[in-house]
């Protein structure tokens, strides 16, 4: 099998050279399938995620998608950290798992990390 750079119109692209028109097509769909399938995989329950937030962060922040504000004035909605641009599920991980000075000890791992995860990037409105 060879690569190669093919001149189009607009930017160069590569391009499987040698190969039969259905063989690079099966690469190309498997490809794509394996991409959007990572994409679309979700991890963690968003409804597990939800019992979990009313029970363990509920007393801070505002965890239901209804209008209103956190009992703690200084705790974003979950919706609104759900709308934080550029706000990612790793970026969640990794803030459910360190501590900070304005928010008490509480510190979620594993499959309860992965349901609120799941939880507040279900809050996200469509862009």
């Amino acid at each position: 099998m060879c690569y190669g750079l093919a001149k189009s119109v607009g930017r160069p692209r590569l391009v499987l050279i040698g190969m039969a028109p259905m063989v690079r097509f099966m690469i190309a769909a498997m490809i794509w399938a394996t991409a959007s399938g990572a994409q679309a995989a979700q991890v963690g329950s968003v409804q597990q995620g939800l019992r979990l937030a009313r029970e363990t962060c509920a007393q801070c922040h505002l965890v239901d998608k209804v209008t209103g504000r956190s009992t703690d004035a200084n705790a974003p909605t979950f919706e609104a950290i759900a709308n934080t641009p550029g706000l990612t599920s790793a970026a969640l991980a990794a803030a459910l798992q360190t501590s900070h000075r304005t928010m008490p000890n509480v510190v979620i791992k594993g499959d309860d990390a992965d349901n609120v995860i799941a939880y507040i990037l279900s809050l996200k409105e469509a862009d």
